[in-house]
């Protein structure tokens, strides 16, 4: 893979840090500008399973006619400097900027020299909800999960330019802001322009899938975030496949391996690392007639991605007591929401843990 794989111009720039956002810049391009390349700038980050994903996505950026340009933006104390210098001159140029990760502090200091009076966001998952609702109420812009705690050394800091940040993205006579979103928008922000992301890319690349008997489950990184207790969602795990037939676990990228061996040991699960967002291994299929989550992005993605199938999401909502001691005050409130905001879903109870 080129690091340099050239510039289309000073038209569109986009950023990102995950799969899922490269995917979500595929779907925006193939809405809003069909045919027109841009230049996709990937910051990469350090862990293995996302580096693979986005090399993997990055070739179906390229095969779709756009330009990408691969930074090691975490290589090392020096990178960050690097990474910001190299691209100075590009982001000065540019007339539109997309990213996918409002709360990077990264995105943040890059908001900082871009002069492009046209920006867009599209979904980093969940945390576009909360992205939404922080701008249209003018607080400082916070991850949900660590909503509620005292700031750290660092966010001090960084408090200057995540605030510079925010006013970027806040709408004015000079700049336009678009979110890109498959989440649920019922007061969005004040001149902010949502357009509704409907996977139409993914359904028109992929599928339909073939679909097999019994169900899948979908992994989530909440136990790693610090909010969910390991135990007791081991334990949920257990008796949602056990209820539901279940054989497959897809894990999420942030999940750590000590975790995943402990499923595979005690739940016989087997095990999958999806090489690709799942919104495109469903969609390319073979997938579950059922699709277990608890709730997460893919509760509002899924569905969208896997239109015309006979397959059924099912989400499973978490017990406030799985929550950790050390969980935000908003993350059962956050985490209720992203399950009752969820369209065409069937929600299951909570499971109870047993003895």
């Amino acid at each position: 893979m080129s690091r340099r794989a050239g510039s289309t111009g000073p038209h569109t720039l986009a950023f990102v840090e995950s799969p899922v956002q490269l995917l979500n810049v595929l779907e925006w391009a193939h809405e809003r500008s069909p045919g027109a390349g841009l230049t996709l700038v990937v910051l990469s980050p350090i862990d293995p399973m996302t580096r693979g994903q986005l090399r993997r996505m990055a070739e179906l950026a390229r095969e779709e006619g756009h330009a990408v340009r691969w930074e090691e933006a975490r290589g090392g104390a020096l990178a960050p400097f690097h990474t910001i210098g190299g691209l100075a001159g590009m982001l000065r140029r540019a007339d539109r900027i997309v990213l996918g990760d409002p709360f990077s502090r990264y995105v943040q200091l890059l908001l900082t020299i871009t002069r492009a009076r046209d920006l867009v966001v599209v979904d980093d998952g969940t945390a576009t909800m909360e992205f939404v609702s922080q701008l249209a109420s003018g607080e400082r812009l916070v991850r949900w999960h660590r909503k509620g705690g005292r700031p750290g050394p660092r966010d001090l800091v960084f408090a200057p330019v995540s605030s510079a940040a925010r006013k970027r993205l806040t709408p004015n006579e000079h700049r336009q802001v678009e979110i890109f979103s498959s989440m649920p928008m019922e007061e969005p922000p004040f001149g902010v322009v949502v357009t509704a992301n409907t996977f139409a890319w993914t359904r028109t690349r992929f599928g339909p899938p073939r679909i097999t008997k019994g169900a899948d489950m979908v992994g989530t990184s909440l136990v790693e975030t610090g909010v969910v207790d390991a135990d007791h969602y081991l334990e949920a795990v257990r008796a949602l496949a056990k209820t539901h037939g279940a054989t497959r676990y897809f894990a999420h990228r942030r999940e750590s391996t000590d975790k995943l061996h402990r499923l595979a040991v005690e739940t016989g699960l087997e095990i999958v690392r999806p090489d690709l967002p799942l919104e495109l291994i469903a969609r390319r299929g073979p997938v579950g007639r059922t699709i277990l989550s608890f709730p997460s992005t893919v509760v509002h993605t899924l569905p969208l991605a896997l239109v015309g199938t006979d397959v059924r999401v099912a989400v499973c909502d978490i017990d406030p007591a799985w929550l950790t001691d050390s969980a935000s005050p908003r993350a059962q409130g956050f985490l209720s929401g992203v399950t009752g905001t969820a369209r065409d879903v069937h929600r299951l109870p909570s499971v109870a843990r047993t003895a």
